[in-house]
């Protein structure tokens, strides 16, 4: 089968690997669609760094082709991958929070990914999808599942004013649920294209300029003026993370779904007096908010597939990697 390997940071090699056996307990899917996240980037570009040669990508949606022992499941499944394999074991995932279990394999990265041909991965993280689901919506699923955990991890209802910062696949996908849950919801984000998919959708653009401390008091003013509920950090920039601190209103949250690296600054003494609450919101839980993904998707509820921009094949991802590390892109998905 073809694999695509990252051999170093901004280099991708297509190579010819024996197709893989599922052991006991897996399933072998061929793939079919593969999306690029956020964290394919960053690995291509080298801001995380692999021991060695892997196959990175985790967003596969494709066809149960073969079982392996002791599995119940039936070949030609339509199935989405889950790609965050808690151990059960350690005290997180005995106290129900998988999604920080330190044991945790995870697809393209402690594992081989979706940038392949086909995958083996345990039948319990291999998602059936109905009839009434879409492949394009399907292939979207794992990144809306990080919507749906983020925007359910606040205490925000539907009929609140929350915020968004930062408008990549993520930030789309919570404003999209989020309005049709019957939020209102603000959006801030510097690309033009994003911006205008967002206040399509029915968002409120709040457009700020100038330097960080005019940035902070237009920002603090505009939730203010809303009543913002919960503000919702997805750039994923220390500064965006900083800006967002500084601004939040009054008994607000801040729910951080951006995955910066770099330090940012808050003031203790604002978030203490002012009673704001930083809420951390990573990846998703086991098995719930899938289900609940699949669900509402399959309900017509939501349409994720709205935010893929492009499509190519797995001998391009080179060029996909590169074009989608420009940010212009909502979301590219592999066609194999």
């Amino acid at each position: 089968m073809k694999a695509a390997f990252l051999v170093q940071p901004n280099q991708i090699q297509i190579i010819e690997i024996p197709i893989p056996e599922p052991k006991a307990g897996e399933v072998r899917i061929k793939l079919k669609k593969v999306g690029i996240c956020g964290s394919d980037i960053h690995l291509f570009l080298g801001h995380r760094l692999l021991e060695k040669p892997t196959i990175i990508g985790h967003e596969g949606f494709g066809i149960i082709d073969k079982i392996g022992e002791g599995v119940h499941r039936t070949i030609g499944e339509r199935v989405a991958i889950e790609p965050n394999i808690p151990c059960k074991y350690c005290d997180h995932c005995l106290r129900g929070n998988g999604r920080i279990c330190s044991n945790k394999r995870v697809i393209g990265l402690t594992e081989p990914g979706c940038f392949a041909e086909y995958i083996c991965i345990p039948q319990e993280f291999c998602w059936y999808i109905p009839d009434e689901i879409s492949d394009a919506d399907a292939v979207v699923i794992e990144p809306m599942a990080v919507a749906v955990h983020a925007l359910f991890s606040s205490k925000a209802k539907p009929g609140d004013t929350i915020a968004i910062v930062g408008l990549g696949a993520i930030g789309l996908l919570i404003t999209h649920l989020a309005l049709v849950l019957g939020y209102q919801v603000l959006v801030t984000e510097i690309n033009a294209s994003k911006l205008k998919m967002a206040t399509d959708l029915g968002a409120i653009s709040l457009l700020i300029n100038g330097d960080f401390n005019m940035q902070c008091e237009m920002l603090a003013q505009a939730y203010e003026k809303y009543n913002v509920v919960a503000i919702y950090e997805c750039a994923g920039i220390a500064k965006t993370a900083s800006l967002v601190a500084a601004s939040a209103s009054r008994g607000s949250e801040i729910v951080l779904v951006g995955l910066s690296e770099k330090e940012a600054n808050f003031q203790p003494l604002k978030i203490a007096r002012e009673g704001i609450t930083i809420v951390p919101s990573l990846i998703y839980d086991h098995p719930f908010d899938y289900r609940r993904t699949i669900q509402l998707i399959k309900t017509k509820v939501i349409q994720p597939s709205f935010i893929i921009s492009n499509s190519t094949e797995i001998d391009n991802l080179q060029d996909a990697l590169q074009l989608a590390a420009k940010g212009d892109e909502s979301k590219i998905v592999l066609c194999l």
